[in-house]
C-alpha cells in the first residue's frame, strides 16, 4: 500500500519534470529528540517508580531508609542536573574558542 503510494508520487513527479535532488548530508548530530524522549517519557516513569517503592517502605516503618533512599536520589538528580549544565556550558565554551 505504501509503495504503490509512493511509487505514484514519483511517477507524478517524474511527469510534471521535476527533478529529484539528493538530500543534504547531516551538518551534525541532533540528539534534541532523543533527550526530549527521556524528559518527557522515561524521567517521570522512573520518578512514579521511586515514588511508589518510597511509599511502599514508609507503609512499613522504614523511615530512615526512605529518607536515605529520597537522600540519594536528591544528590542523583543534582548530578544529573550539573551533568546537564556542564553541558551547556562546554556547547557555549566550543563556539567562543571556535568560532
Amino acid at each position: 500500500m505504501i509503495a504503490t503510494e509512493i511509487a505514484a508520487q514519483v511517477a507524478a513527479a517524474v511527469q510534471h519534470g521535476a527533478t529529484l535532488a539528493a538530500p543534504e548530508g547531516p551538518k551534525g548530530i541532533d540528539t534534541e529528540g532523543v533527550v526530549t524522549f527521556f524528559a518527557s517519557n522515561i524521567a517521570p516513569i522512573l520518578l512514579a517508580v521511586l515514588g511508589v517503592i518510597f511509599i511502599g517502605r514508609a507503609s512499613r516503618g522504614e523511615i530512615s531508609k526512605v529518607l536515605t533512599s529520597s537522600a540519594i536520589a536528591i544528590v542523583g538528580l543534582a548530578f544529573i542536573a550539573g551533568a546537564a549544565t556542564l553541558f551547556f556550558v562546554g556547547d557555549f565554551l566550543i563556539d567562543v574558542i571556535f568560532n
